[in-house]
């Protein structure tokens, strides 16, 4: 079974500025919600949700970013998110880990994903390892 792994990043904040960014960070209250659900329903174990210092959107002013990432799947960057997104994005990791390639048709994004998606970017031929 490939690892599906979920970035949160942290320090995104609409409010606070990348120094000031501490718990109070809309991405940490993001990271803490989407770990609450997860430990709530199961149906998400499969799901690697990891917190990242700094996914570097906030130098284009998006604020709560996630990304979610595969070996040999596409990678799925959103920006903009906010609590009320947590559904959302747990339906679309079912989607994700569903996809033998990680390609999620855009009409099957679910709720307002669509319009919260920054890039996708293609799979590599294959695993990079770290």
């Amino acid at each position: 079974m490939k690892l599906h792994t979920l970035f949160v990043c942290t320090s995104c904040s609409a409010v606070l500025s990348h120094e000031e960014a501490d718990d109070r960070a809309e991405g940490n209250q993001l990271l803490l919600k989407l770990l609450e659900v997860q430990k709530n329903h199961h149906i998400y174990n499969n799901l690697n949700i990891q917190p990242v210092g700094c996914l570097w959107t906030c130098v284009k002013k998006y604020s709560c970013a996630v990304s979610f990432v595969c070996p040999q799947k596409y990678t799925y960057h959103f920006v903009d998110l906010t609590q009320e997104s947590i559904t959302d994005l747990l339906q679309f990791s079912l989607l994700y880990q569903e996809s033998e390639d990680g390609y999620v048709l855009p009409g099957k994004l679910p709720g307002t994903l669509r319009s919260h998606l920054l890039v996708r970017i293609p799979p590599t031929s294959e695993a990079i390892s770290l």
